[in-house]
């Protein structure tokens, strides 16, 4: 077996992908036919191209304005296990942000539980599973966040149905102009439910937005993270508090264009510098990615051997929310599958 058909198939965790980016274009053209929503193009592959994260946001809204009833949900979710697996996704931790649907009147329960509903099929279906990350949407402001949240626990609290599902909450959408630390009420009240925290921070602001995002918000993780590297002091307390970032390189490229060519992505040298950086997708569908190709492209642009691979995708067991026992299961399938998947050409 080859290195590349080896890491497709190599069981992996992914703990940063918006299940909204994992729309399939031809879903979009049937959510919008279904909701007489009228598409730019029914070519929606032309609508996937970006010159920034704001430009890109823009497409991401138009496909969360399709998601209009817990069926639709549903949907987006089964097919979003479905298509994952297929590239040999084990285990995922996956965000939704439904601050723009609750301000159209949507319903936080029949959201979550439409989504655990077409979870659930698609774990039955492909033997991967998936748990969710509630995101707050920066540019609905604070005050929104909050209800967010407090309607979660509130949900949670009752037992509504998926809210099992759900792990945590973070902090997604544009980061220019926007203070994290004034999202710090709606984290503070997330971890006195015992919800944990991520936020998305160092995409495209500096180094004092990802302390703020551990210190004031009290993250356990970061999304992105890719302005640590200019902090040296904090690139060296975040990897000795083996806190995860959950890198997105190839994103990185196609959505924010921070870097022309992966080989210039800070990926590898976030892990030479002892971070926990693990490897993930953001918005496959929307950005023609998956995480086999991720794995591939990252092992071609770096050099790195079949071990080196292996030992990103166990980091990545290490940076979920999992229990003890569930880590040491999900670590074992991955080296067991290691041992016979090992290629023998290179």
């Amino acid at each position: 077996m080859d290195i590349d058909t080896a890491l497709e198939q190599l069981p992996k965790v992914e703990l940063h992908c918006h299940v909204e980016g994992t729309m399939r274009p031809q879903t979009v053209v049937e959510l919008a036919r279904k909701h007489g929503v009228t598409l730019p193009t029914q070519d929606v592959t032309r609508l996937y191209s970006y010159s920034n994260l704001d430009t890109f946001l823009e497409v991401f809204w138009l496909v969360q304005a399709l998601l209009r009833d817990r069926d639709d949900w549903a949907r987006l979710a089964h097919e979003s296990v479905v298509d994952g697996a297929a590239h040999g996704l084990a285990y995922r931790e996956t965000f939704f942000t439904p601050a723009r649907h609750l301000d159209m009147g949507q319903d936080l329960g029949d959201i979550v539980a439409g989504l655990a509903d077409g979870l659930a099929a698609g774990e039955a279906e492909t033997g991967a599973r998936v748990l969710l990350v509630a995101d707050i949407d920066r540019a609905y402001g604070p005050a929104a966040g909050l209800r967010m949240v407090e309607r979660l626990v509130e949900l949670r609290t009752a037992g509504a149905p998926g809210t099992e599902r759900v792990l945590g909450v973070g902090l997604d959408s544009t980061e220019l102009g926007v203070d994290p630390t004034t999202f710090a009420e709606a984290f503070a009240v997330a971890g006195r439910a015992g919800l944990r925290r991520t936020s998305h921070q160092g995409e495209e602001t500096p180094p004092t937005h990802i302390a703020a995002g551990v210190d004031v918000l009290g993250c356990e993780r970061i999304d992105h993270g890719l302005s640590i590297l200019d902090d040296p002091e904090l690139t060296k307390r975040l990897a000795q508090e083996r806190v995860p970032l959950t890198v997105c390189p190839n994103s990185n490229i196609r959505i924010a264009n921070r870097v022309q060519r992966l080989e210039d992505h800070p990926f590898r040298r976030m892990r030479e510098a002892g971070l926990l950086a693990t490897l993930n997708t953001d918005d496959p569908a929307l950005t023609d990615l998956d995480l086999g190709y991720e794995y591939r492209s990252v092992r071609a642009a770096y050099g790195y051997t079949w071990e080196d691979m292996v030992e990103i995708a166990l980091d990545g067991v290490e940076a979920t929310w999992l229990d003890e026992d569930d880590r040491r299961a999900l670590s074992a399938r991955i080296r067991n599958a290691a041992a016979s998947l090992a290629p023998t050409t290179f």
